[in-house]
């Protein structure tokens, strides 16, 4: 257990409740208290640019957007705001706009005139980030606290005076070198950046503030988020401040709704969070739906009956660590103990697809779900459990279809109570004749990455089985790519992709998308797009190459997140990435391409 277990990060780890919070208003929208959890995005679009912001805004809002973000770079930009928050109302719209900042405290005073909200990022509204290594005294380290004072009272000051609402937004790509030097690259040092913002707000009676913790690690994010709740108990019932729940970088495609299903949906299993934005390289108003969707998704557990029981848990929520277990091997497959996490399917599923195994690449299935000898329970019936723990023998486990229990909560009471050598099989949906509500592929894509992504982040689970999808070879993918997003099996190559906004340097989607075109075959090595520097260093910390844009037209490289080619024409830079890749002797040439279901 890690030095955090003691703390709570919600009443009860079994049993779906929302946390309370008080309400912070932006605008016309309450966030927080008794208000449903927001729905917001951000536009693409260059924020000196009115017309395009407006249309943005207005298609947005058409398609359910309740909160708009633009990016400030500097003070001249967020000038802008006026004439398109004017243009905006002089068309009927009074939707919310926030402005978000980096680095320059000006912009946001300027913004903060006319706007409702104003994001401030903890990391690099006053600190520079050199990635300089230092030790630093009390005696330093709270000279700088006070130059952050001196430069964020006046935004406090004037938010007070305007009734504008903040977002303390901390990104793990962006802590400033005296976080990073005293607390880490680490969720606690996620949450005291956030934390020293919170206390200058509050030491002037502002409180309509909400905190963000975002990150393109789910497991970072999730660790994060549950960090700051804990903490923020810790202080007392006066800071029940809403909160804000996003994936950073999460990318584009399945992959990067499966990414954000896992670390937002997480979160909304415990009851936490009040507005989400679902970030993905793609137009802003694609984000809409899947924000609604996790919603949807996230809220139906409530309809779910109580576990009833709260033992103490077998993992700790703020430290990952994979549940250990005995090895087994099912059917020639080895299982448990190490092994990676197993794909298994229905025996009328892998009938379906048996006459092409051999064309199915990555995305075969492993284990017949009838032939393997799984013993499935009820986890609130403590007869059947404590047979199992009385054998010597280990067995592959699951929770039994058909209960009025929320998969989360059942498989977390399962590895609580069940003795840590037995593997845990882990389901989407308790039911095999499952279908969600809207049967769509999205619908069953979030809830099985809400569900499987959740446990897998906590270390519980030796195989998986999705019984939500009725297609075969969907079911399979969806599968293998939950696995990847989870970070718990690597098959493929993994993106860390942001999404568009003002400030980005370069058309991203159609980047991002030769970028997999070039590198798509290269198993297990992690590529990081930005479209500018603001979380690009940080972020890429666990990439191995990084794609940043550097100027209008010029690509700067990574390794890690050390710039080592600079100002490359952009037209070049996909081939240069290739290049740089060899150098490192991590590029093998494509295989002979083969057909995916």
């Amino acid at each position: 257990m890690s030095a955090h277990s003691a703390l709570r990060y919600c009443p009860d780890l079994y049993h779906y409740a929302r946390r309370e919070t008080r309400e912070v208003r932006v605008g016309k929208i309450g966030i927080g208290g008794g208000n449903p959890v927001r729905v917001q995005s951000m536009l693409t679009s260059d924020t000196r640019d009115t017309d395009e912001c407006v249309k943005q805004t207005l298609e947005l809002v058409a398609a359910g957007c309740e909160i708009v973000r633009l990016t400030a770079q500097t003070r001249v930009i967020a000038e802008n705001l006026e004439s398109i928050k004017a243009s905006l109302l002089a068309r009927g719209c009074d939707v919310p706009l926030v402005a978000d900042i980096h680095f320059k405290p000006d912009a946001a005073m300027e913004a903060a005139k006319w706007v409702e909200k104003v994001r401030v990022n903890p990391g690099n509204f006053v600190d520079k980030k050199k990635f300089a290594v230092r030790e630093y005294t009390d005696a330093e380290y709270a000279e700088e606290v006070a130059a952050i004072e001196e430069a964020f009272v006046p935004l406090v000051n004037l938010c007070l005076e305007k009734r504008r609402a903040m977002r303390i937004g901390t990104n793990h790509g962006s802590l400033s070198d005296r976080i990073m030097n005293r607390h880490g690259d680490t969720p606690l040092g996620m949450v005291e950046s956030a934390l020293e913002f919170a206390r200058i707000a509050r030491a002037h009676d502002y409180h309509n503030f909400v905190f963000s913790m975002k990150a393109s690690n789910p497991k970072v994010m999730i660790e994060a988020y549950r960090l700051l709740v804990a903490k923020l108990n810790e202080l007392g019932g006066d800071w029940n401040y809403p909160i804000h729940l996003g994936v950073t970088e999460a990318g584009d495609g399945e992959d990067g709704r499966i990414k954000s299903a896992i670390g937002i949906g997480s979160l909304l299993h415990d009851g936490i969070g009040d507005t989400i934005r679902v970030s993905l390289t793609e137009d802003s108003v694609f984000e809409i739906p899947v924000a609604q969707a996790l919603v949807e998704v996230g809220m139906r557990k409530a309809e779910c009956g109580s576990a009833g029981q709260s033992p103490r848990p077998s993992w700790d929520p703020f430290s990952y660590e994979r549940r250990q277990t005995m090895r087994l091997e099912i059917n020639g497959v080895p299982l448990g103990g190490g092994e990676t996490v197993r794909v298994f399917t229905s025996r009328a599923k892998w009938d379906a697809v048996a006459h092409k195994i051999d064309q199915l690449g990555d995305f075969k299935p492993e284990i017949v779900l009838e032939n393997s000898g799984v013993v499935a329970v009820d986890p609130r019936d403590d007869a059947a459990i404590a047979d199992l723990n009385t054998h010597d023998a280990a067995r592959l486990v699951t929770v039994s279809d058909g209960l009025d229990l929320a998969p989360v909560h059942a498989f977390r009471l399962l590895a609580a109570k069940l003795d840590d050598r037995h593997p845990i099989l882990l389901k989407d949906v308790l039911s095999s004749d499952f279908r969600p509500p809207t049967s769509d592929f999205l619908s069953c894509l979030l809830t099985a990455s809400m569900n499987m992504g959740s446990l897998l982040c906590d270390g519980i689970g030796d195989a998986i089985i999705v019984q939500g999808e009725e297609a075969p070879g969907q079911s399979l993918r969806l599968s293998y790519n939950i696995l990847q997003a989870a970070g718990t099996r690597i098959f493929k190559t993994d993106y860390v992709a942001c999404p568009s906004c003002g400030r980005t340097l370069f058309n991203l989607q159609t980047t991002t998308q030769k970028i997999r075109a070039a590198t798509g075959h290269l198993k297990g090595v992690r590529i990081a797009v930005m479209g500018c520097i603001v979380n690009g260093p940080g972020e890429m910390a666990d990439s191995d190459f990084g794609y940043v844009g550097g100027a209008p037209g010029k690509i700067n490289l990574y390794v890690g997140k050390t710039a080592v080619k600079f100002n490359i024409p952009e037209d070049e830079a996909v081939a240069r990435l290739t290049d740089l890749i060899r150098e490192h002797n991590r590029w093998v040439d494509a295989p002979v391409a083969v057909a995916t279901p």
